[in-house]
């Protein structure tokens, strides 16, 4: 197919899967064209299955007209997770329904190279596993590390150690032939959260509250990453004192050193109970143990100290709490709330938000769904599942 029939064909299909038009008299609003030229394009998609006309009316002034669709079963999508003991995979369909899916455990001792190579060795399994989805548009994986973007890279310090200088994208995307992206997680659980729950909102501010401390930002409907994707760092936020505690990147005061899963850990083991990380500390707040309860609100009121700031400079609609800690409830969102309406000014907080995110483990997998289908259809990548599904008859 000419790159000029599928430029044209890629006019019709981008805005019906971005949900941009979801009838014929949408799309010639949408991109200028007549009818009969509409006609002409959409038929072809029609016929090569990627366009479904849906059960669903529009009303149209006269016989009502049948909703147009991306037909979800014309491609698939692979996705992962990276944990800092496990790896989640699984291909989805372009209604972000898992068709096979699998674990893997790891070590984040082990070579980047082995670990992403065990990765694509799965890819490739789930992609044949999913081949009667047709083609598969990209990969994406979501990593609990800050990432430059742009460049598909880890940036240290991390908890993924030699990973750095390791262009993933570049590796991924020669073992598995298909575009690809990587992303932080915390960015990606932000992703899933606005377009899962908060469409309608343009501005929301996510905080991960587990391990360790982090965020994500949505301003003006879309992913702010910054300059170089650092953008939403909270918890190395320093308040420095006397007894600042140091934090695992090596500075002292940070707000994860002070109200991280790891530092509420630490101060429960100084006092004579076992824990290691965030799961613990649950545990023993679960168990009624008055330490785990004075830590987790204090670490309510830390966090809310530099979110007031988060309100003062980007005044978010809402804010959601996520992360293992949320399930503290308002034991920890309370103390957010009492800093944040006791700092802000009243502009700021007379609408706000601030909410305990629903338990869903799966956030970073499926918003790493969400950013791959957006980035294909809004960009090129889009001309190539229409080129790869299109056979050159129906041109």
């Amino acid at each position: 197919m000419e790159k000029a029939d599928l430029q044209n064909l890629g006019e019709i299909l981008s805005p019906i899967a971005l949900g941009q038009a979801s009838s014929r008299s949408d799309l010639q609003l949408v991109t200028g064209l007549s009818r009969v030229t509409v006609t002409q394009r959409l038929n072809l998609l029609l016929d090569a299955g990627l366009v479904i006309e849906t059960t669903g009316t529009i009303p149209s002034g006269g016989r009502p007209s049948r909703m147009l669709a991306l037909n979800p079963k014309s491609g698939f999508m692979l996705v992962g997770d990276i944990g800092e003991s496990f790896v989640h995979l699984a291909a989805v369909d372009l209604d972000r329904t898992v068709i096979d899916e699998s674990t893997l455990t790891y070590s984040t001792t082990m070579p980047p190279q082995h670990v992403l190579a065990m990765i694509c060795e799965e890819f490739k399994r789930l992609a044949s596993a999913a081949s009667g989805n047709g083609v598969a548009l990209g990969a994406c994986l979501s990593l609990p590390t800050p990432v430059d973007y742009e460049r598909g890279r880890v940036v240290g310090p991390s908890v993924l150690p030699g990973w750095d200088d390791l262009n993933i994208i570049e590796e991924l995307q020669h073992e598995l032939g298909v575009p690809s992206l990587v992303e932080n997680d915390v960015n990606l659980m932000t992703i899933y959260e606005y377009r899962q729950n908060y469409g309608e909102i343009d501005d929301l501010f996510f905080i991960k509250a587990g391990t360790g401390i982090g965020s994500g930002i949505i301003a003006d409907g879309r992913l702010f990453r910054g300059a170089q994707g650092a953008a939403g760092d909270i918890g190395h936020i320093q308040f420095i004192d006397e007894k600042a505690p140091l934090c695992r990147c090596g500075k002292p005061g940070c707000v994860e050193a002070r109200a991280g899963g790891w530092a509420i850990a630490r101060d429960l083991t100084a006092v004579g109970l076992e824990a290691e990380n965030a799961r613990d500390v649950l545990k023993h707040l679960r168990a009624g143990k008055p330490e785990a309860i004075m830590l987790i609100r204090n670490a309510g009121r830390t966090i809310g100290e530099v979110i007031s700031d988060v309100v003062s400079i980007l005044n978010p609609r809402v804010i959601v709490v996520g992360g293992t800690l949320a399930q503290a409830g308002e034991l920890l969102v309370s103390g957010i709330r009492e800093l944040v309406y006791q700092r802000c000014l009243p502009l700021a907080t007379r609408e706000l938000k601030i909410v305990v995110s629903a338990q869903f483990a799966e956030r970073a997998l499926f918003g790493a769904a969400y950013l791959l289908f957006e980035n294909i259809f809004s960009g090129p990548g889009h001309l190539d599942f229409i080129a790869r599904t299109c056979r050159p008859r129906d041109a």
